[in-house]
C-alpha cells in the first residue's frame, strides 16, 4: 500500500505537466506496431480500440492520480491503431519482378541519387504489357544517359531496368521498402539511354512543383554553381544542383540542416516576417495604438510560412517545420505562451496524426529532440539573472548555448542513423547559423517581394554572399583533422531506451527525474558493447564482408558500392571499399576463400568464377551472384535462395536473414516469396 501510496503522490505532483506525455504515448503505440514482425489483423485492431474506449471510461471513474495512466495507456493504444490504419491507407501496387523495357510516366520530382545522377519521380506510370492494376503509383529513375533536365508535368518515356523497393543491405538494418511504402513509391530503377518527351509540359496538377522548378532556373542563373544550387535549396528545396563533393563537406562539418527546409529557415522566416510587420506597425503610432498589431503581424508570418511550404514542395520535413511554427503562432493568436514544452507538444501530435510514420525518421527524432531541449534548458533560465555585459556579448552567447545544447541533443540521434560525429560542427554551426538567419533569410524574403517587378537578383546576390561564406565555412571545417569520427550502429533497443530516458529527464517533474538521465547514460554505455556480424552476404549475392581484427573485409574493391559503403558506415569504420578489399587475403582470384574458425567464407564472383567451382564441403558458406550447381553439403546463398533470404549475417554461430528479421509486413515480400533462416 505505501508503494501505491507513494505512486499515487508522484504522479499528483505532475499535475499542470503532463499533456507533453501525450505525443510520447501516442509515439509508443506507433513504434509498438512497427517493431511487429507479422501484420496485425482486424480483430487485434478492433481489441485495441476497444481497450483504448475502455481506458478513457476507467480514467473518468477513478481518483485523480489515477487518470493519467488510463489516458497514456488509451493514447498507447490509439498509436498502435494509427500507425496500422496509415499503412492500410497507403497501400498501392508494388513490382515484384525485376523489368527492362519501356517505361512511360509524368514527372512530378527531381532530385539526385547518391551517385550524383539526376533523378525522376513519375506518376501516371506506364510499363510496357504489365497490367494497369499492377502498375505501381509512382516509380524513380535514375538518368544516367541524359544531358537534360525534363521538367515537372512533362510526359517523357524511355527503356528503363526496374526493380521493387530494396530491403535492408544487412538484417536489422534500414529497411527501404517499407520508406518507399509510405511514399507510395512501388518501383526504382535507371536508364542509360536518352528520356524522350511524349507530351509537352502541362501544369495541370503540378502547378506548384512547376513554379518551384521556375524559380529555381532562375535562382541558378543568377548564381551559378553550387552556390546556386544552395540557394535554389533555401528557397524551393530543389537540391538537384548541389555536387556531391559539395554535399559530403556540409555533412562533414554539421551544417547539412542547412539544406533541408526543416524548423530552422521556417523558424526564421516567421519569425523575420513577424519582426517586420511589428516593427513596421510600431513606426505608425495609430495603428499600433488601435490595432492588435501583435496578432496581424502573427497572421501575416504564418500567411508567409504557408507560402514557404508550397514553394518548397511540402515534403515531410518542411511540413513538420511549418505545423511547429503554426502551433507557436497559434499561440500568440490566443495570447498564449508561444515557445513552451506544450506548444512543441502540440505540434508533435498533429505531426504523429498526419504522419505517423514519421517516428522512424531521423528529421523528426532531430526536429523535436533539439527543440525540447532548447525550450526546456532557457525555460530554466528564464527566472534566472540576466547574463551581464553588453547586448552584443549576450547574443553571441545565446547563439553558442542554442548550438551546443541543440547539438548535444541530437548527436546522439544522428551519430545512430548517419554513423558519423562532426568534432567540429559546433564551431560550424557558431560561424554559419548567424549568417543564415540574419542575411540569406531576410534576403530571400526581399527577393520574393522584389520579383513582381524583376529586381530579384539584387536580393539574390546578396543571398549569394551568406552562402558562400557558409560552403567556405563547410570546407574549412570539413578538412580539418580528424573533423569527423565514425561510430558503429548501435543495437536496435540502444536509440528507443536512450530516447525515453532523455524524455523522462525532461518532462517528469521532481528529483526521480534524474533516473531518466541515467537510463539514458547507460544506453550510451550499452551502445559500445554491441558486436557486429561476423559476415554479411548482400541480398544480390554480389558482395561478401567478413569482420578481421583490422575492419571488414570485402570480397570486392569494385561493384556493389553502396552495398559496400552501407557496411563499413555501420562498422564505424572510414575505409574505402578499395580499402577494404584489401584485407581479404586471396582477393585477385575469381574465387574468394576467408578462412574462419571451423568454417570457410567462399565467394564466387560472376559467371566465370562459377564455371570453376563443383562441389563445396559442409563447413563452407558459398555466396554468389549467379546461380550454382553444386555436389556437397554446403550452406549457398545464390540467385535462387537469396530472393527467399534478402541478405544475410552470421554472427555469433547463428544465421539471420533480413526477411526474417523483418517479419510478414505490408511493405515485406510475398509469403511464397520468402525463406526463414533463423
Amino acid at each position: 500500500m505505501r508503494v501505491l501510496a507513494r505512486v499515487e503522490d508522484a504522479l499528483l505532483n505532475q499535475r499542470g505537466h503532463l499533456f507533453p506525455w501525450s505525443p510520447v504515448c501516442l509515439a509508443i503505440g506507433i513504434g509498438l506496431y512497427f517493431g511487429l514482425r507479422f501484420e496485425p489483423d482486424i480483430k487485434l485492431y478492433a481489441g485495441l480500440s476497444c481497450l483504448a474506449l475502455l481506458a478513457l471510461w476507467v480514467g473518468c471513474r477513478v481518483q485523480d492520480a489515477w487518470v493519467p495512466l488510463a489516458v497514456g495507456g488509451a493514447l498507447v493504444a490509439a498509436g498502435f491503431v494509427l500507425a496500422g490504419a496509415r499503412a492500410h491507407l497507403v497501400a498501392e501496387p508494388v513490382l515484384q519482378w525485376r523489368y527492362y523495357g519501356p517505361v512511360e510516366g509524368r514527372v512530378v520530382a527531381l532530385d539526385r541519387s547518391a551517385s550524383d545522377a539526376l533523378r525522376v519521380t513519375l506518376d501516371q506510370v506506364r510499363i510496357g504489357d504489365v497490367p494497369p492494376d499492377q502498375v505501381p503509383q509512382r516509380v524513380r529513375l535514375s538518368l544516367h544517359g541524359e544531358d537534360t533536365t525534363p521538367e515537372p508535368g512533362q510526359r517523357i518515356m524511355t527503356t528503363a531496368h526496374l526493380s521493387p523497393p530494396q530491403g535492408p543491405v544487412e538484417p536489422g538494418g534500414f529497411d527501404f521498402r517499407r520508406h518507399a511504402w509510405f511514399q507510395r513509391l512501388g518501383a526504382v530503377g535507371y536508364t542509360r539511354v536518352p528520356v524522350l518527351m511524349a507530351s509537352p509540359p502541362s501544369n495541370s496538377g503540378v502547378r506548384i512543383a512547376a513554379l518551384r522548378m521556375a524559380i529555381s532556373d532562375r535562382v541558378r542563373e543568377i548564381l551559378p554553381g553550387d552556390v546556386g544550387g544552395f540557394a535554389a535549396a533555401v528557397t524551393t528545396g530543389d537540391r538537384s544542383g548541389i555536387g556531391r563533393a559539395t554535399l559530403d563537406n556540409l555533412r562533414a562539418s554539421n551544417l547539412a540542416h542547412l539544406l533541408a527546409i526543416s524548423g530552422l529557415h521556417m523558424g526564421l522566416l516567421a519569425g523575420f516576417v513577424f519582426l517586420a510587420f511589428r516593427t513596421g506597425f510600431a513606426l505608425v503610432p495609430a495603428v499600433a495604438l488601435r490595432w492588435p498589431t501583435r496578432k496581424i503581424a502573427a497572421v501575416c508570418a504564418l500567411v508567409a510560412a504557408a507560402a514557404y511550404l508550397m514553394l518548397s514542395g511540402g515534403n515531410v520535413a518542411t511540413e513538420r517545420a511549418f505545423v511547429m511554427v503554426s502551433v507557436m503562432l497559434g499561440a500568440v493568436l490566443i495570447d498564449r505562451r508561444a515557445i513552451s514544452l506544450r506548444a512543441v507538444a502540440v505540434a508533435a501530435l498533429i505531426v504523429l496524426l498526419l504522419r505517423p510514420e514519421s517516428v522512424l525518421s531521423p528529421g523528426f527524432q532531430m526536429s523535436f529532440a533539439a527543440t525540447t531541449a532548447l525550450v526546456a534548458v532557457f525555460g530554466a533560465l528564464r527566472d534566472m539573472p540576466a547574463f551581464p555585459g553588453p547586448r552584443w556579448l549576450r547574443a553571441f552567447g545565446g547563439v553558442l548555448a542554442s548550438s551546443a545544447i541543440a547539438g548535444l541533443a541530437t548527436a546522439p540521434i544522428g551519430a545512430a542513423h548517419f554513423n558519423m560525429v562532426s568534432h567540429y560542427g559546433l564551431v560550424a554551426n557558431v560561424l554559419t547559423v548567424p549568417i543564415m538567419g540574419m542575411l540569406v533569410v531576410p534576403a530571400a524574403v526581399f527577393a520574393a517581394l522584389l520579383a513582381p517587378i524583376g529586381l530579384e537578383a539584387l536580393a539574390i546576390h546578396v543571398m549569394g554572399f551568406g552562402l558562400r561564406w557558409i560552403l567556405f565555412v563547410s570546407d574549412w571545417v570539413s578538412g580539418l583533422d580528424g573533423a569527423r569520427g565514425f561510430v558503429a550502429d548501435p543495437s536496435d533497443f540502444v536509440l528507443p531506451t536512450f530516447a525515453l530516458g532523455a524524455v523522462f529527464a525532461v518532462l517528469w517533474q521532481g528529483r526521480i527525474r534524474w533516473f531518466g538521465a541515467v537510463v539514458a547514460l547507460v544506453a550510451l554505455i550499452l551502445w559500445g558493447q554491441g558486436d557486429r556480424p561476423e559476415v554479411l552476404i548482400a541480398d544480390t549475392g554480389a558482395l561478401v564482408g567478413v569482420m578481421t581484427e583490422h575492419g571488414r573485409a570485402l570480397s570486392k574493391k569494385k561493384g556493389a558500392g553502396f552495398i559496400a559503403s552501407v557496411w563499413l558506415e555501420n562498422d564505424g569504420d572510414s575505409a574505402s571499399q578499395e580499402q577494404a578489399a584489401s584485407r581479404w587475403p586471396g582477393a585477385t582470384g575469381l574465387v574468394r576463400v576467408f578462412p574462419m574458425d571451423g568454417y570457410e567464407v567462399v565467394h564466387v564472383t560472376g559467371k566465370r568464377a562459377a564455371k570453376t567451382v563443383k562441389g563445396c564441403s559442409a563447413k563452407q558458406i558459398v555466396a554468389s551472384p549467379v546461380p550454382l550447381k553444386l555436389h556437397g553439403d554446403c550452406l549457398v546463398f545464390d540467385p535462387d535462395d537469396l530472393p527467399l533470404t534478402g541478405s544475410v549475417a552470421l554472427s555469433g554461430g547463428k544465421i539471420v536473414s533480413s526477411n526474417a528479421i523483418g517479419g510478414q509486413r505490408l511493405w515485406s515480400p510475398a509469403e511464397g516469396n520468402r525463406r526463414k533462416i533463423q
